[in-house]
């Protein structure tokens, strides 16, 4: 499979090109003849004119690529390798929703063919590869693995928003059903990744180690987080005290702070979904994920505490919220906590103004039901800063004072942006 595909006797297909699918696609077709397949339509005109729908890339990105976008199941015929980059979110009770994953396998069982690939990168719980995707992919195609066709999982490690760990500059994990599988799909990812692969013991362990990585990144933010609630109690900058217990060598510098968006957020809750199915009930990771949940909450109540305290009623107060997305410099807002800060502010009647220099205020709008401000107001009661955006890391706690109202404005600077700056007459609070 390996050759043929380097010698472009057979193509490549990526199913889902979203925020991981495209820059993995782009990255093949430069080696390879790929398909791109998406079932967005709109999304896929979009890229035939070379324009990134989650505005990820550049245009330059594209060029000198061997590849086909459609949103056609017809044009998958021609693939014989399949890579499939769906997302896999949780629904409103924290549960996997799987149904984009098996949407995704249903469209390559009906088009796999004898000798084909399919491999899995959507992040899943230990088994699901084997235990939900292969049965639909013999059941469609009528084969059998093994004889017939092989599989994989090779988890995506994309870090949007970093320009410097891109996704060559990143280790992958691959692996395979058998040992022949493992060393075709280990090779088809080493020529695009220079950083090398790591070739794993079974498709379960690739799973797993997938899963873990960002719940251990969710269990070591909720301690800070929980720390950051101790520390306010007892009157101290949990920022400095980061800082000091950073200086030993071996202190994990993790910090306080809001945990969206599509990964963090949401993988735990499929690790420990399968663990209670297994009859096992995870303390540690379900602990950080209720503390983790309830910072945003936090944020808005701290909020309306401080106005009160400044003789300011909610209702008749102006919040500024800057930044939506779920973490600095993407545009992508999903599972994003902030929008549940300016959610509890509005239960309190609070007039509240978001603005975001990255996100699109139409997406903001079908997602949570709000716009975003096009341009900042001034006379703000209180300003959150809740996400990190450069834009933000450049202005000035004096440039913040201009929009603030003259009489005792409260500013919440979520990540200590402005720590060490002169206060005015702001009325600082941090996590």
């Amino acid at each position: 499979m390996y050759s043929q595909l380097l010698n472009k006797e057979k193509k490549l297909a990526v199913i889902g090109l979203g925020y991981v699918g495209l820059p993995i696609a782009l990255a093949f077709a430069k080696k390879l003849s790929v398909i791109g397949f998406d079932i967005n339509a709109e999304r896929v005109a979009l890229m035939q004119q070379h324009i990134d729908p989650s505005k990820e890339l550049e245009r330059a990105a594209f060029e000198g690529c061997d590849i086909q976008f459609t949103h056609k199941l017809e044009d998958l015929r021609q693939a014989h390798f399949f890579v499939v980059a769906v997302p896999t979110p949780i629904d409103e009770y924290n549960i996997p929703n799987l149904r984009p994953l098996l949407s995704a396998a249903d469209t390559v069982g009906k088009v796999l063919k004898v000798g084909d690939y399919v491999v899995f990168e959507s992040t899943v719980y230990p088994g699901s590869t084997e235990e939900d995707c292969l049965p639909i992919l013999e059941h469609l195609s009528g084969l059998e693995l093994g004889k017939d066709f092989k599989i994989g999982y090779s988890p995506e490690r994309i870090n949007p928003g970093d320009k410097e760990r891109t996704i060559d500059k990143i280790v992958k994990v691959v692996s395979g059903s058998d040992a022949e599988a493992l060393e075709n799909i280990a090779q088809t990812y080493e020529l695009i990744i220079s950083a090398g692969v790591h070739r794993a013991s079974s498709i379960k362990v690739a799973e797993a180690a997938k899963i873990i990585e960002n719940t251990q990144r969710d269990v070591n933010i909720a301690l800070m987080n929980e720390l950051s609630l101790i520390f306010e109690k007892m009157g101290i900058n949990t920022h400095e005290v980061l800082q000091a217990a950073g200086t030993k060598w071996n202190f994990l510098k993790f910090s306080p702070g809001l945990v969206g968006g599509h990964c963090i957020g949401v993988d735990p809750y499929y690790l420990t979904h399968k663990a209670q199915k297994l009859g096992y009930k995870p303390e540690v990771i379900l602990s950080g994920r209720r503390i983790n949940d309830s910072i945003a909450e936090h944020v808005a109540l701290r909020t309306v505490q401080l106005l009160l305290k400044q003789h300011k009623t909610p209702q008749a107060s102006k919040v500024l919220v800057l930044g939506i997305t779920f973490k600095e410099n993407v545009a992508d807002i999903r599972n994003s906590k902030v929008a549940d800060i300016v959610r509890s502010l509005r239960e309190f009647e609070t007039q509240v103004d978001v603005c975001d220099p990255h996100a699109d205020s139409e997406e903001v709008l079908h997602e949570y039901g709000f716009s975003l401000q096009p341009q900042i107001g001034e006379n703000y009661d209180a300003i959150i800063v809740a996400v990190p955006h450069q834009a933000y890391k450049e202005l000035s706690i004096n440039d913040l004072r201009k929009l603030a109202c003259a009489q005792n404005p409260i500013l919440m600077d979520l990540k200590s942006l402005y720590h060490g700056q002169e206060k005015q007459d702001f009325v600082v609070w941090s996590l």
